[in-house]
């Protein structure tokens, strides 16, 4: 997967997620510092290198900078051929369920054993009917394992999950019925793990207030900018509970983590610009010595 310029864009491993946005960030912080922008609020930048992997690191630091700050931008991949920003996006569940039966010769002695495999069959129906496409709430089951072999009632199996809601009302009702789950048959144990890793980014009045600052700045400058709500989860989660967020303030283009994955190049300035001049906008009233 060489790194190579084509058709005005600059494909390979990470450009569009999100090298593109870290290059933008540079620039955005150059531009600053040679323009002499005034800024209310002094800018902190955290690089953190586990976010694919749910921040399990590094929330902790997230965490510890939105509560000291007065407005996060995230600099994760725009929304489409657009570059529109995303001003919500769902939180993230993972949960695992881990039934065990009593196995037995399936040919033999059948009606001893109690199979597992049956049991997690009914909780995986149990589990879809939990979607609800209006609110915005997806439950599916990713991976299912179990049983020992084809002759043996199976003794054991389990399911993973992946939940994606778009409130946190709606994460504690999905949570509570995931974790009241009971067993269908006699002779089962059921045991239920996990819960919701990412909090939802709702739109709350201050991160609509940083959204309007940016379509503002943005039309000043002539530049084309909607928002969006997206299924994936950012730090931007996180920020979100403390501080005023906006996402996807990075780079235009496509193929996140895939083979074709690109930048446009066109586009990156004025993102960049566009960096700038939200770090010295006075959106949410910051004082001397706040963090942005």
């Amino acid at each position: 997967m060489p790194v190579r310029a084509e058709d005005g864009a600059l494909a390979g491993p990470g450009t569009y997620d999100m090298k593109g946005g870290l290059v933008q960030m540079l620039f955005a912080l150059r531009a600053v510092a040679e323009e002499g922008l005034e800024l209310p609020a002094l800018p902190v930048v955290l690089v953190n290198a586990d976010e694919e992997q749910g921040s399990r690191e590094s929330t902790r630091w997230v965490r510890a900078l939105a509560c000291r700050s007065v407005r996060a931008f995230v600099l994760e991949p725009s929304f489409g051929s657009e570059g529109r920003l995303k001003t919500a996006r769902k939180g993230v569940g993972r949960f695992r369920l881990r039934v065990r039966g009593t196995a037995a010769h399936a040919g033999i002695e059948p009606e001893r054993g109690v199979s597992a495999v049956l049991e997690i069959s009914h909780q995986i129906q149990s589990l879809f009917d939990l979607n609800d496409v209006e609110r915005g709430i997806t439950v599916n089951v990713g991976t299912v394992d179990g049983g020992l072999h084809p002759n043996v009632v199976a003794p054991e199996a389990s399911a993973d999950v992946d939940v994606r809601v778009l409130t946190e009302e709606d994460a504690r009702e999905v949570e509570k019925a995931i974790h009241g789950l009971r067993p269908v048959h006699d002779g089962i144990t059921l045991e239920v793990e996990g819960g919701f890793r990412r909090p939802p980014m709702e739109p709350t009045a201050r991160n609509r207030a940083l959204w309007e600052a940016a379509r503002g700045i943005a039309e000043d400058l002539g530049l084309p900018l909607g928002e969006a709500t997206v299924g994936g989860a950012s730090d931007g989660n996180t920020a979100s509970l403390y501080t005023a967020t906006l996402d996807g303030l990075g780079a235009v283009g496509r193929g996140a983590h895939a083979v074709d994955e690109r930048v446009v190049v066109a586009r990156m300035p004025e993102r960049a610009a566009l960096l700038a001049l939200l770090l010295a906008s006075p959106v949410g009233g910051p004082r001397d010595g706040e963090r942005a």
